[in-house]
């Protein structure tokens, strides 16, 4: 279980510093598809890379998440067996 807390607090913070990167270093950024007038290459590949590992950051979340909720159910399916 702690295991799984601390993978929850790792990737939550690396969720948080992404998306502070992502407003403080191209906050004006929108996909390419939408873009009425140019963006510099270098912008749009960093929001591509930082959104990459705010998925990322999650996605390890949510099954961290996921790890805790089953520990749970099972130590509380346990207890009521024995």
């Amino acid at each position: 279980m702690r295991a799984a807390w601390t993978m929850f607090c790792l990737s939550a913070a690396v969720l948080a510093v992404a998306l502070g990167l992502a407003e403080l270093l191209v906050p004006d950024v929108v996909p390419v598809a939408f873009a009425e007038e140019p963006q510099s290459s270098w912008a749009v590949m960093t929001a591509f890379m930082l959104r990459a590992i705010e998925l990322i950051a999650a996605g390890v979340a949510i099954a961290a998440l996921a790890a805790l909720a089953g520990g749970l159910i099972h130590l509380a399916w346990s207890r009521a067996r024995a």
